[in-house]
């Protein structure tokens, strides 16, 4: 039960990125809600399942060697990420990126790859810590899924309201589960 509330957690904070990139193209992006929303949420949700299988398996490999740091490893990781998303929140780097970029097969993949390379990080944490990957990228895809479609579909609402504080829940988030992982290979073990 513990590895999917940290599986679902894990994807919360990863699925930020999609989100915060979603409500920007949401807001810019009016024509065709629907389909751009179905179109960006199925590319942002395959590639961070894509990129955390792929992760674990390069993980995967040094898992011998870094065994017995795999818990600082994995919060070095995560917190990286989470302090990642706290430095895009300030600059607002992607959703910029994301709000003037014209909406083409390539423009969009490009996006789904900027917003999966923590999901990368994340797959090799997984590797370190030993957790099987297909379960938690399933739930990270998942809900990277729904963030990206929600964030599209209502992106001109919701970016009045939330802004880039959600970048900054995502980072906190990820920053927390990885001091979790430190704590309790190394305080309660």
């Amino acid at each position: 039960m513990e590895f999917l509330v940290t599986s679902t957690l894990i994807g919360i904070g990863l699925a930020m990125d999609c989100f915060a990139v979603s409500l920007a193209i949401g807001a810019t992006h009016h024509a065709a809600r629907m389909k751009t929303a179905l179109l960006i949420a199925g590319f942002f949700g395959f590639f961070q399942f894509a990129m955390a299988l792929v992760g674990w398996v390069l993980g995967a490999g040094f898992t011998g060697i870094i065994a017995a740091y795999g818990h600082w490893i994995a919060f070095l990781l995560l917190a990286l990420i989470g302090g990642k998303m706290l430095w895009e929140s300030i600059t607002g780097v992607e959703e910029e990126a994301a709000a003037h970029a014209a909406l083409t097969l390539g423009s969009i993949t490009l996006l789904a790859i900027a917003t999966s390379i923590d999901s990368l990080a994340a797959g090799i944490s997984f590797a370190v810590l030993g957790y099987v990957p297909l379960v938690p990228a399933v739930i990270i895809g998942v809900i990277s899924w729904l963030f990206a479609f929600t964030g599209v579909f209502s992106g001109q609402r919701l970016e009045r309201v939330l802004g880039r504080r959600v970048e900054v829940i995502g980072g906190a988030i990820l920053i927390l589960i990885g001091l979790r992982i430190v704590l309790e290979n190394t305080v309660f073990a």
